[in-house]
């Protein structure tokens, strides 16, 4: 099944995710607190999908999603973030994310998601 890296700075966000994503079969390989620490790790873990917060310490999403398209073109990018703020998710689709899910999310909705940008 997929493997999936988490980038949040909320912990209790990323609890949510994973579990969600294991009832789902998906493997969660890894999470990052913060944008450098989401860069740091796509480069070793190399995951299938990342799920990336835009309001992270460091660096954003919106730069982090800059950074890993740059190290890798066909990265999968689904942006999971509270801000419904139409300009962001404008900005992170042209950066190359695949879809935006707005939290709090629908376990549906994030699921869809993944597969979509997995096809």
């Amino acid at each position: 099944m997929a493997t999936i890296l988490l980038a949040d700075d909320l912990a209790f966000i990323k609890m949510i995710q994973k579990e969600v994503l294991d009832k789902a079969g998906f493997t969660v390989i890894g999470d990052a607190v913060d944008g450098v620490d989401a860069v740091e790790k796509y480069k070793r873990l190399k995951p299938d999908v990342v799920l990336m917060d835009i309001t992270m310490p460091k660096m954003d999403g919106l730069n982090s999603i800059k950074v890993i398209k740059q190290l890798d073109p066909n990265a999968r990018i689904i942006v999971c973030s509270a801000l419904g703020q139409q300009q962001l998710i404008i900005e992170a689709i042209r950066l190359g994310a695949r879809d935006f899910v707005v939290k709090p999310f629908e376990p549906d909705r994030l699921i869809k998601a993944i597969q979509k940008a997995l096809k």
